[in-house]
């Protein structure tokens, strides 16, 4: 089963973040949260404390199939300043392996040229943050080995679409007949 690493910087958005953890588990797809700071507690933008299985110094990405940014402000501004993880993802994508992003974090993508003549979708304003990018407004985009996005109401299509990917329609669909969706 791939594995997924979730990261979290100060000021991520709650719902994305831990709905993603959340669906994905239910499908017993591991996923490992991943502090982006030296301290395994992460305050969310709405002032929930968060305590993630690791840091980013610590975490150990060698098992890791699939990279996940949830979006938030100033949580995606503060994952696009981290040099560490922007390598990790430029390592992730040359390798053709599988990145997703939601809400505002799509700009750490795009900052990168990693979304270059790619179709992605992210949280309304921040489309010029998708430098190359061909923005759709759609819900979730999914494009080669990066998946988009569009917002918090969103995040059950977009996780759901991430287990849809990992562990196929089958899955999906128990998840969501679960969830009562």
């Amino acid at each position: 089963m791939k594995k997924v690493a979730l990261f979290l910087a100060n000021g991520f958005e709650e719902i994305e973040a831990l709905g993603t953890v959340d669906i994905l588990r239910r499908a017993q797809i591991p996923v490992m949260t991943v502090s982006i700071t030296d301290d395994k507690v992460v305050t969310g933008t709405h002032n929930v404390p968060v305590i993630a299985d690791t840091t980013f110094s610590k975490a150990d990405f060698s098992d890791i199939d699939i990279l996940v940014l949830p979006g938030g402000m100033p949580g995606a501004k503060h994952l696009n300043e981290h040099e560490g993880l922007k390598n990790l993802i430029s390592e992730y994508n040359s390798k053709g392996r599988q990145i997703a992003a939601i809400c505002a974090a799509p700009m750490v993508l795009g900052g990168l040229g990693i979304l270059d003549g790619k179709r992605a979708t992210t949280y309304p304003g921040f489309e010029p943050e998708l430098i190359g990018a061909k923005v759709t407004g759609e819900n979730v985009v999914v494009d080669e080995n990066i998946t988009t996005g569009r917002g918090p109401a969103l995040v059950f299509d977009f996780a759901l679409r991430l287990v849809e990917q990992i562990a196929g329609l089958h899955v999906r669909r128990e998840v969501q007949s679960g969830l009562l969706l």
